[in-house]
């Protein structure tokens, strides 16, 4: 009897402790990372896409809650990833003078793109989780880059406040060693300064000079922001113009599809001669090339062909595990695409390999790149990839 008397007492205070959370917690999760005015994807409280809802594709099998339950216990039937793969490193150069470019992926969204005696870096993540406090997705494989290894950083961009972009931890190890630029979009300079680390947040359209002839421009992509759940699109989510005398620098950062006019707009700022953009995260069912906040390759090549650019690579896979694809589904993918539909240039690299750009080149023109007929002219080998 004594046992069932406090089994009931923790019940029920489990239940009010529950209670209480639920009307408590959420008013210090919700933080307000920016105040401004109104515009055109800002109501004064939060921020949203202009170009329509930012994840209209719902994952299946019951929606949000049974994805996430089934996602946390291992329990919704997508194909196995490799515990570890391994990374063979080499070591960047300390600077790459001149137009001359070179480009290392370190893992999903992290580039470590050299060109101009400038040392710039995207979405930077060596945290070994995408979460918070330690909880997450984990690395399958190690950076391309070791930290200590590391070259002094100039400029360091950051897209939007997710775990698996705006690593706190790896921004404050950036800041404390080099002092770097790091430039981001509303609301985010808020949550980096949560670790005593300064940055420039600009609206989209918004421009800051790194050095003469070098600018960064904040443009717009199509996604949404969040550190905790009631926070939800408090900061501003963009991808970046690095505006380069030997032609431009672009990186989506992370985005859907849209209207795929972010594209257009990036491409406007002026010839891209690399562009880094997301390839995976994008199947959330067997057969489903897109969510509504993340591009597959069939987009991406859309993407890739409206910025105009003479080089592509794809990141933002293979890293940590984010939804229902196959490991290497994205970069096999991508290849099968872009072989039907005849684009040249744009293609996946290795982990730590330092990767020679080319100058730019004007791109071949190329047909509009439509979802479903391009996904009825794959070969139902590459369709059938898990």
């Amino acid at each position: 009897m004594r046992f069932l008397r406090l089994l009931g007492i923790t019940i029920l205070w489990i239940v009010i402790v529950l209670c209480l959370a639920i009307t408590i917690i959420p008013r210090f999760l919700d933080a307000r990372y920016y105040a401004g005015l109104p515009t055109a994807h800002y109501n004064g409280e939060r921020f949203f896409n202009p170009d329509g809802a930012e994840d209209d594709i719902a994952p299946p099998n019951g929606g949000r809650g049974n994805f996430l339950w089934r996602y946390l216990t291992n329990s919704d039937g997508r194909p196995k990833w490799p515990d570890h793969v391994a990374v063979h490193r080499v070591a960047p150069p300390a600077r790459v003078e001149g137009e001359r470019m070179v480009a290392t992926w370190v893992g999903h969204a992290t580039v470590l793109v050299q060109t101009q005696g400038l040392n710039i870096l995207t979405d930077p993540v060596w945290s070994r989780t995408a979460g918070p406090l330690g909880v997450g997705p984990a690395r399958v494989a190690e950076p391309g880059i070791a930290f200590d290894k590391l070259p002094r950083i100039d400029l360091v961009l950051v897209s939007h406040d997710h775990y698996d972009h705006m690593d706190l931890t790896t921004l404050k190890r950036l800041w404390e060693r080099d002092r770097p630029l790091i430039v981001t979009s509303l609301g985010n300079d808020s949550v980096i300064g949560q670790v005593g680390v300064p940055s420039k947040a600009l609206d989209w359209g918004g421009k800051i000079a790194v050095k003469p002839g070098v600018e960064v421009v904040v443009t717009r992509n199509h996604h949404w922001g969040s550190r905790w759940f009631s926070d939800r699109n408090r900061a501003l989510w963009s991808s970046f113009v690095v505006r380069l005398p030997g032609g431009n620098l672009f990186f989506a950062g992370d985005t859907g599809p849209g209207d795929l006019n972010w594209a257009n707009q990036a491409a406007a700022y002026g010839p891209v001669r690399l562009a880094l953009l997301p390839i995976g995260a994008f199947r959330f069912a067997p057969g489903q090339m897109v969510a509504g906040s993340h591009i597959g390759p069939i987009d991406a090549v859309e993407a890739y062909r409206r910025l105009g650019a003479s080089r592509g690579i794809g990141i933002h896979w293979g890293t940590f595990r984010l939804s229902y694809e196959g490991y290497d589904t994205p970069p096999r993918l991508l290849a099968a695409v872009t072989q039907v539909t005849g684009l040249h240039g744009f293609g996946t690299v290795a982990l730590g390999h330092p990767t020679e750009i080319a100058p730019f080149h004007p791109a071949l023109p190329v047909a509009p790149i439509e979802r479903g007929p391009i996904e009825r002219a794959l070969p139902k080998a590459a369709l059938a990839l898990p």
